[in-house]
């Protein structure tokens, strides 16, 4: 292993260097050329047989630095009294329960479209196909269907959304 043995001494000092000025702490820098000098004695034969020692010293002491720091990132101790956080279902899981209703107030087409495309997964070419519709004419009635059903649901559920439209509250109807 002599090839190491001179790598290492040509290049522990400008290692050991740039590893205190990244960490600012002398004992941890020793740690990561501890680390980096075992990962390179793990390499054996191999080590020699790198066409460059000090970049590839250099490349997996920064490897080293970065597995290092994403570990060592700051934690916070919670108190033993904390209480465990409550169990609560998702607010558009439980929508679905006043989706049968307004289901059923939607014109005949527009709970058909809803129906296949959204609920059952038909592609939309495969529902135009079965309704004798071009592609663009089936995406525009699904698109309208669903903004119908939308406008339904904010009415009768009382349907409310947060700053980033997605919903945060409603009141939920039972099915007639």
């Amino acid at each position: 292993m002599n090839c190491l043995t001179t790598a290492w001494s040509q290049h522990e000092p400008e290692l050991r260097g740039w590893a205190r000025h990244r960490l600012g702490n002398a004992a941890e820098a020793d740690d990561l050329l501890q680390d980096l000098f075992l990962k390179a004695l793990r390499q054996g034969e191999r080590f020699c047989s790198v066409q460059n020692a000090r970049a590839w010293l250099f490349e997996v002491a920064r490897n080293t630095l970065a597995d290092r720091l994403r570990v060592a990132r700051d934690t916070v101790e919670l108190p033993d009294d904390l209480s465990a956080p409550v169990d609560e279902t998702d607010t558009v899981e439980t929508l679905t329960a006043c989706l049968p209703r307004v289901l059923s107030e939607l014109s005949p087409e527009d709970r058909e479209a809803i129906t296949q495309c959204d609920l059952q997964g038909v592609p939309q070419a495969e529902f135009a196909a079965a309704k004798g519709l071009s592609l663009s004419a089936a995406k525009s009635r699904v698109q309208r269907a669903r903004q119908r059903l939308r406008e339904r649901m904010t009415l009768a559920c009382q349907v409310r959304f947060d700053d980033a439209g997605h919903v945060s509250d409603f009141v939920p109807r039972e099915a007639v």
